[in-house]
């Protein structure tokens, strides 16, 4: 078990250093892209299943409350969380329609939507980025794996490429982070992480 223990953490960080050695420009011009339709009055959905759904919840709520600043509340809605909603979608039409529906409901051009997934197959997963993207929303995919069919169809994918649910979701939740805190520095402390000659705010 010690040796289980060792592994696991050292496993796990070994995923985070290959992940981010080969998105990170990846990470920076889409988080940027993010960030600056926040500004912009835009809001982000979140959706995913089980410890995705978990993670949708918690990325959520670091941005309405906050992350590592005092600031104003940002708009953030994970999808995951009106039990009402997802019961009775589920059961007057399907569970792969929990979430599409939403993104329907609450969806608005220019909006970003996080469809996160580690085997990148979630239907209700697929089915909402397709209404997203039909919607004009920006769809971002955290996905696991090689992607699976969400890595086609989200305008932006972050493949973990690994076959353990647990290490990819490790990497999500620390992109997940990485997401929270680029906001908050683009929107409340620009001048310091933006030098003049980087990105404007137009």
């Amino acid at each position: 078990m010690r040796e289980l223990i060792y592994y696991t953490f050292l496993e796990s960080a070994d995923l985070k250093r290959a992940f981010i050695e080969e998105n990170r420009e990846k990470i920076y011009e889409v988080f940027l892209e993010i960030a600056k339709r926040v500004k912009e009055g835009k809001k982000i959905l979140l959706c995913g299943n089980g410890g995705s759904a978990a993670d949708c919840q918690h990325i959520a709520a670091e941005l309405v409350g906050r992350f590592s600043m005092e600031r104003r509340a940002l708009p953030a809605i994970a999808l995951t969380t009106d039990t009402s909603i997802l019961t009775a979608v589920a059961n007057d039409y399907s569970f792969d329609k929990i979430f599409e529906r939403q993104v329907e409901a609450l969806g608005e051009e220019g909006d970003v939507l996080i469809g996160i997934s580690t085997s990148g197959n979630s239907k209700n997963v697929i089915n909402a980025v397709k209404k997203a993207n039909e919607k004009g929303l920006l769809t971002v995919g955290f996905l696991g794996k090689d992607g699976g069919e969400l890595a086609g169809l989200c305008r932006h994918s972050f493949v973990v490429k690994s076959h353990s649910t647990p290490r990819i979701q490790e990497v999500h939740i620390t992109l997940g982070h990485v997401l929270c805190d680029f906001i908050e520095k683009y929107l409340f402390s620009y001048e310091l992480y933006f030098p003049p000659f980087g990105e404007g705010r137009e």
